[in-house]
């Protein structure tokens, strides 16, 4: 296969599966944790309840955009033709904006912003493409 449509696959590949976790873990996560009186689909009811929620509520929320990207870099980096690193790593700044963005339509607390934005994306997106690495090379 071109080198051009493995690289473009691997980030599309990676975006996707790295997204299907995101989303069934936080799925997962209202299922677990509802918040009462809120519908999880409103943004606007999100937003205004969001920094009165307690610690449990961000578990799911942070586990979601930490293995989501861990599994689209995951993906990206086990596709990509080349410099399988960069791959790995786009998948976390892709997230990451993603994350800036929700962070911003979505206000939680300072801390969880914080932690979300400097551990879920990057830090993750090497873990998965480290993760990768050790795997093809056996």
């Amino acid at each position: 296969m071109n080198s051009s449509i493995k690289n473009i696959l691997a980030v599309i590949l990676g975006w996707v599966g790295g997204s299907t976790i995101n989303m069934a873990l936080i799925q997962a996560g209202h299922a677990i944790y509802p918040i009462p009186n809120i519908d999880s689909n409103n943004m606007e009811a999100l937003s205004e309840v969001m920094p009165t929620l307690g610690f449990n509520y961000f578990i799911f929320p942070f586990l979601a955009h930490a293995i989501g990207t861990l599994v689209g870099a995951f993906i990206a980096y086990s596709i990509a033709a080349a410099n399988k690193m960069k791959f790995a790593y786009t998948i976390g700044i892709l997230f990451l904006i993603g994350g800036i963005l929700v962070n911003f339509m979505i206000t939680g607390p300072i801390w969880f912003t914080i932690a979300d934005l400097l551990l879920a994306y990057i830090p993750m997106a090497w873990l998965g493409g480290t993760l990768a690495q050790k795997i093809i090379k056996k």
